[in-house]
């Protein structure tokens, strides 16, 4: 699991991310094909967060089709940026890999804040799980919460694995979705206390392999 964003990590993108790109040569160009979801961001009270999100490409010397297309390969596949700059260029976009860095850094969060509208309604399970990543060279706890479809509720990158992380992570969560009625996660020592104060009327689960959908995304 690659975390390049304390704020926006991989895995929390991969998932409000709702729109697929494909390229095809058209006059020397990129064309940009958006899925049925895609199309109904565009409708209604949601156009207003796209046209805001289409804005911020002003200034950039490439189409933003080339832009969503380098930002989407490299946050869901799991690519270097050098990668990306190989195959766009197999394409004949001639970019930096740089330059798709930077990309990178500009166009995540604004694609986190249009998306979200498309995400569906959590269900009321969930399944909880932290894991230890490498960010910006240290190591961190990621913790992550989804929901019974595999929706991820919120992730939360801390120092320690603790009452406090754990507190807080739940804090977040719940201010994401509205709170369950049954909650999985392991045995580490915070999470029997926190779920009990904050999800006093769920159901905490803590049977062996309960936890598998969270540990197989």
């Amino acid at each position: 699991m690659r975390i390049m964003l304390a704020r926006y990590p991989t895995e929390l993108v991969r998932t409000l991310l709702p729109l697929r790109y494909d390229l095809r040569k058209l006059h020397g160009s990129v064309a940009l094909v958006e899925d049925k979801v895609g199309q109904s961001v565009l409708m209604g009270r949601r156009y207003r967060r796209v046209s805001a999100l289409r804005s911020g490409f002003a200034g950039f010397r490439f189409p933003p089709e080339v832009i969503m297309l380098a930002v989407r390969w490299y946050l869901r596949y799991g690519l270097s940026y050098r990668d990306v700059e190989e195959l766009l260029a197999e394409r004949g976009v001639e970019v930096d890999h740089v330059t798709i860095y930077r990309w990178v850094q500009r166009f995540t969060p604004l694609l986190i804040d249009a998306a979200r509208p498309c995400r569906h309604a959590a269900g009321d399970r969930w399944f909880v799980d932290e894991t230890y990543v490498k960010v910006a060279g240290r190591w961190r706890y990621v913790y992550r919460a989804i929901e019974r479809f595999g929706q991820v509720i919120d992730v939360l990158v801390a120092q320690k694995r603790d009452l406090a992380a754990t507190r807080r992570f739940f804090t977040r969560a719940l201010g994401q979705a509205p709170g369950p009625a049954e909650v999985t996660t392991d045995r580490a020592q915070a999470y029997p206390r926190v779920p009990d104060e904050l999800l006093p009327a769920a159901c905490h689960v803590l049977e062996k392999y309960a936890n598998n959908p969270i540990m197989a995304g």
